[in-house]
């Protein structure tokens, strides 16, 4: 009889995921010795080698790909387990995994999990940030339980509920203040500063902007909200930010904030999970908690937007 343990299933995961038995070993918290010997007992138990090992990288055989689709299923069916224990009880306790995408966490997230501990004792909430790609790659791994993002994702597996609206907003130099605030297409022809590439709202900013095919020149990229604006403040050009950054990406750099012309440009965030999960009803609440903590810090912040409706 094949003996098989749930640990060595999570560890084959985090080495078909990294491609490197380091870097698996650091993203399951373990030693490498301690990985790579429970990754040799699972193929001997196998009988046949589930990773073609390289110099520099790990990669999955034919075998191995076949593998890893059954892995995915009984590790997503095992966290639902622990997820049906969860939803037996009155209240949201114990471990609740959010991921959030970095154009939100810092704003959101110190206002919400005060909200969200208050509200739940024992609750344990743990975050990830990251981009939405490797977000929705985590949820659908069972490596998160949710994820608040900018809609829509368009994954049928997933539940996509909207939270509320946010505007964009034009940050310019301080000594711009005043003069006419340029739309879309005047936009184009300025050095706008966005973030890199793999960041959702960079995307947003560009489809605005229309410049989704202007020469690279005319854009120049940053790692962080904070990076661009401190950029704008030294001059070097304009960028678009949402309106929960301004509060706290401008109170220290030399620039002016204005709202854009109508139709202004905005976006969507929302709450995503696994259509799977067993806890839909208890994150449909968590959405409304979610939904007024946002509200609270758009009122504190004197920010515009406005309430997304839940679908039905």
């Amino acid at each position: 009889m094949m003996h098989l343990t749930l640990r060595q299933l999570r560890y084959f995961k985090a080495l078909a995921r990294e491609g490197h038995f380091g870097r698996a070993a650091e993203a399951s918290a373990v030693s490498q010795p301690a990985l790579s010997m429970q990754i040799k007992e699972l193929e001997e138990h196998l009988g046949a080698a589930l990773f073609e090992r390289g110099a520099r990288r790990v990669r999955l055989t034919g075998l191995g790909r076949e593998f890893e689709l059954r892995v995915d299923e009984i590790l997503r069916q095992v966290d639902e387990l622990g997820e049906l224990a969860r939803i037996s009880r009155d209240r949201l306790a114990g471990p609740l995994r959010i991921g959030v995408i970095p154009t939100i966490a810092p704003y959101l997230l110190p206002r919400l999990i005060s909200d969200l501990s208050r509200a739940h004792d024992g609750i344990d909430i743990r975050l990830r940030e990251t981009v939405t790609p490797r977000l929705l790659e985590e949820l659908g791994d069972g490596r998160i339980d949710l994820a608040i993002l900018a809609l829509p994702v368009s994954e049928p597996s997933l539940t996509e509920v909207p939270l509320f609206e946010e505007e964009f907003v034009l940050v310019r130099p301080e000594g711009e203040a005043g003069r006419p605030v340029p739309d879309g297409e005047a936009l184009r022809e300025m050095r706008l500063l966005l973030l890199e590439e793999g960041h959702c709202f960079r995307d947003q900013a560009l489809t605005f902007c229309n410049m989704h095919n202007a020469p690279p020149r005319e854009i120049m990229n940053g790692s962080s909200l904070a990076t661009l604006v401190q950029m704008v403040g030294a001059g070097i050009g304009v960028t678009l930010i949402p309106q929960m950054a301004v509060a706290v990406e401008t109170r220290s750099a030399a620039v002016s904030v204005d709202r854009l012309a109508a139709p202004r440009p905005s976006r969507t965030i929302g709450l995503v999970w696994r259509r799977s999960t067993p806890m839909a009803d208890q994150l449909r609440g968590l959405a409304e908690e979610i939904r007024a903590s946002a509200a609270a810090l758009r009122a504190e912040t004197g920010a515009p937007g406005g309430g997304a409706g839940t679908p039905g």
